[in-house]
């Protein structure tokens, strides 16, 4: 185990590398001037080259791309286009309140949607099994946006029960309570059906059939050895979906006005703030490849199998 974790390990080391690389290419090369999108139309050249001296877009791109590596390292972002704040100091900041809604909803869809699904499997094509499929798809069918203002027309105006937008550090669940409802109701339908077909497939298998034969209970058959063995693809939905934990939710936040990550990317980008939009990219990228780091050690504690392969 230890030799496939170092290995593991070194092999994150380029994937960091490339990723750096790629976003450095992306925003200082590929995407145009930022000098000239800063400093607007109507700008003159001599403005526009002071603007680059001060951004440091007049450095030799090495030079650029190893001020982008320092920043990695450091934590330091230097400063917002707009805000003219500390780039890590509003990131910090804003990871609060969009942990604070995107956490406590990961966590209730992935404890109702893991038992329904385990449930479902095994009652397949059962009434029960076919009306909670057609709810299911259609919680998909409907847009997000619809999500956001159902809810708000509904909880906020038809039925005052909580906050339409903002935000108070001293009574943060009074505004997060809704946008937490909105973001279960969106996401339980996809995970219902993922789960259902992992169990489904679970079942199948020869050693259902042996613990049937054996007499094994049901329940504990379902519980113990299904779910147990159904692990490792429910661990890899979860990796998937814990960046946009710290990410936030863009569209929720953005329409409650919820300072937190995600909003604070969309203002970004509507500012087209490039030193926060890069600062943002990265920390994802680099945070999504420790968390598949993270997955595949569990992985290999979950089956050995997976550390001999390697």
């Amino acid at each position: 185990m230890l030799k496939f974790t170092i290995r593991r390990l070194l092999y994150a080391i380029p994937t960091l590398f490339g990723v750096t690389l790629v976003i450095f290419l992306l925003f200082n090369v590929a995407g145009g001037d930022p000098a000239l999108n800063l400093a607007g139309r109507h700008s003159t050249a001599e403005q526009i080259t002071q603007i680059r001296s001060e951004l440091g877009l007049d450095l030799p791109l090495v030079q650029q791309y190893l001020k982008l590596v320092k920043q990695v390292l450091t934590f330091d972002w230097g400063t917002s286009w707009s805000s003219k704040s500390s780039v890590s100091t509003t990131i910090t900041n804003g990871l609060g309140p969009s942990l604070t809604i995107t956490l406590p909803a990961f966590l209730i869809s992935l404890l109702i949607s893991i038992p329904v699904a385990l449930i479902l499997a095994y009652k397949r094509n059962t009434y029960f099994d076919r009306v909670t499929l057609l709810f299911c798809l259609g919680l998909l069918s409907i847009s997000s946006v619809v999500y956001v203002l159902v809810g708000q027309y509904l909880f906020t105006y038809r039925f005052p029960w909580f906050p339409i937008s903002g935000w108070d550090p001293t009574r943060p669940w009074d505004y997060a309570a809704l946008p937490i409802l909105i973001l279960i109701t969106f996401t339980l339908g996809s995970d219902i059906l993922f789960f259902r077909s992992v169990f489904l497939q679970e079942l199948t298998q020869n050693y259902v059939r042996t613990a049937r034969a054996k007499g094994v209970d049901e329940q504990q058959m379902l519980f113990r050895h299904v779910l147990k063995n159904a692990l490792i693809p429910i661990v890899s939905l979860v990796t998937l979906q814990i960046p946009t934990l710290i990410l936030g939710s863009l569209l929720v936040e953005s329409y409650f006005s919820i300072p937190g990550v995600g909003g604070l990317i969309f203002h970004a980008l509507q500012e087209s703030d490039f030193p926060v939009i890069r600062a943002a990219t990265t920390m994802a990228a680099i945070f999504y490849i420790f968390v598949q780091l993270a997955g595949d050690l569990l992985f290999a504690l979950l089956d050995p199998k997976v550390r001999l392969n390697q």
